[in-house]
């Protein structure tokens, strides 16, 4: 069937359908946003342009394959090229870590998140984006390298690498930050997640 052809699905949902699906995916687009760019800002923009652009080429989605990494790569291919033009990684906002936060600041968990945040953006980008895809998207690998449009092998290789080079710049955090206390709880449940989505590669 043509991209153009409607199936039965598309008929019965309608466009009402697709408006549903768009809502439901607002959350995890918008965290996805933030996770590649680090900027609360610019990451709202990022998933208004997406769900705009989803939105005009609503005819082109095909029923029951996966909205959230259809709308995740059209998200993706507008951040790539909006830095392109810009020529440059955008640049990371020491608050936004704050603004983020869902708890109180006093709480030592949140100085890890703080600290986490900053860490996944002091990632190359190729890292950040494949642990956000895998890590906190929830996508299987093969999801992930679909919308990130690599091999699995690769993608797999950057959580791997991303993983490893994230759990350095946290460990250096906390060894120059004696203020964090114990402050491990954060880091580590993040960090054990991360441990068991790639156990499957040892």
């Amino acid at each position: 069937m043509s991209a153009s052809a409607k199936s039965p699905e598309t008929s019965e949902r309608g466009e009402e359908g697709f408006k549903t699906l768009l809502v439901e995916v607002i959350p995890a687009l918008r965290a996805f946003a933030r996770g590649l760019c680090g900027r609360p800002e610019l990451a709202d923009d990022l998933a208004q342009e997406a769900l705009m652009k989803a939105w005009a080429a609503r005819k082109s989605y095909i029923p029951d394959t996966n909205f959230k990494a259809w709308i995740f790569t059209i998200l993706r291919h507008h951040y790539f090229s909006l830095q392109r033009k810009q020529a440059r990684v955008a640049v990371w906002d020491p608050d936004a870590a704050d603004r983020l936060l869902v708890t109180p600041p006093e709480q030592p968990g949140n100085l890890e998140l703080a600290d986490l945040a900053r860490g996944l953006q002091a990632l190359p980008l190729e890292q950040r984006e494949a642990l956000v895809l895998v890590g906190a998207g929830g996508f299987a690998y093969e999801e992930a390298a679909a919308i990130a449009g690599c091999a699995v092998g690769t993608i797999k290789s950057r959580v791997a690498r991303g993983r490893r080079a994230l759990e350095a710049l946290m460990n250096a955090r906390g060894e120059d930050g004696a203020a964090r206390g114990s402050g491990e709880d954060a880091t580590h449940v993040i960090l054990d997640e991360l441990d068991r989505l790639t156990a499957e590669d040892s």
